[in-house]
């Protein structure tokens, strides 16, 4: 089984998607956004910009842990990882994201 998008809605009417890896794993986190269809053109995004290596942001915590945001073409962040203890986990992410991104699989709950 490939991974998938969820996208939800919060207590506070906004709505956001995560990327799970086909262990249901979360490997990316959006923005919240005001509008369902403004999340629904994030997951686009992820699936359209998650091959390409360059828009990988490598960065590190304040507390030295390692994590990755993804950008779209005009550098804005699509989701952000969860912080991971090694650089080399990191890149594992990476691959993984790259790996499930583009499935066109949404579980909708908002």
């Amino acid at each position: 089984m490939a991974g998938w998008f969820e996208l939800s809605k919060s207590a506070d009417e906004q709505f956001r998607f995560v990327l799970k890896a086909d262990n249901a794993q979360v490997i990316l986190t959006s923005q919240q956004y005001a509008a369902k269809d403004s999340a629904e053109g994030g997951i686009a995004s992820v699936q359209a910009n998650c091959s390409e290596d360059s828009r990988y942001e490598r960065k590190t915590s304040s507390d030295d842990r390692a994590f990755f945001n993804l950008k779209a073409a005009n550098h804005q962040v699509i989701g952000t990882s969860q912080m991971y203890s090694s650089e080399s986990a990191r890149e594992n992410g990476i691959a993984s994201v790259k790996a499930n991104g583009t499935t066109k699989t949404v579980k909708d709950s908002a």
